[in-house]
């Protein structure tokens, strides 16, 4: 059975939050709970979630049971190295994976389901797949599991920009018709404007 799969980047430090966004309130949740909850709810047969600054406190946070974990110890290197940490995770039957950020909690199941049909559709002559609003490119990122090995190679802090930029014939823009594939919560303000006027705060209460 061919599978599609996610790798979920949560291994950084949120410096410029000033704490550990992923545990920031979220609708009654945390927003890592919620994006593990995107992913879970939509088609995808595998999700892997990488962890590392904070990992031990975020494990003890985070339902686990039908989830993959990996934790890099090399996060301080910087983005690339939880992608291959991620890729290394991979199932053997992966034909596709998502590239995820931790920090968009906005995007629903519905959004990684069409990216897959997309992909479905298009492959093999389009093996990369990039949401889209208003022409400007977003996440999540649907790549074909032919990019692993050629991804594995990368060095330096260039995460797949590089693959992108070698590889334009073999992207398939998505236009979508929320900017959800454009919002991620980097700082304070980030959060303030997606969640409304609270400010920032941690939250210790998944149940």
């Amino acid at each position: 059975m061919r599978m599609i799969s996610s790798i979920v980047l949560a291994a950084g430090e949120s410096r410029r939050m000033g704490q550990t966004k992923q545990l920031l309130a979220w609708e009654g949740k945390t927003i890592l709970r919620q994006v593990l909850e995107n992913l879970l709810h939509s088609r995808l047969d595998e999700v892997i979630l990488v962890l590392g600054h904070e990992a031990e406190r975020i494990l003890k946070m985070v339902d686990t049971r039908k989830i993959k974990v990996v934790i890099n110890k090399n996060y301080r290197k910087g983005m690339i190295t939880s992608i291959q940490e991620g890729l290394t995770a991979l199932h053997e039957q992966t034909e596709a994976f998502f590239i995820v950020l931790a920090d968009q909690p906005g995007i629903g199941p519905e959004v990684f389901d069409l990216l897959i049909g997309e992909f479905k559709r298009a492959t093999p002559q389009k093996n990369i797949v990039l949401p889209t609003y208003r022409g400007r490119r977003g996440h999540p990122a649907l790549f074909s599991v032919k990019y692993r090995e050629e991804a594995l190679r990368l060095k330096g802090d260039v995460g797949f920009r590089q693959i992108l930029q070698e590889h334009p014939e073999d992207i398939l823009a998505v236009e979508m018709d929320s900017d959800s594939v454009l919002q991620d919560i980097d700082t304070p303000d980030d959060y303030r404007k997606q969640l409304g006027a609270k400010p920032p705060g941690e939250t210790h209460d998944l149940d």
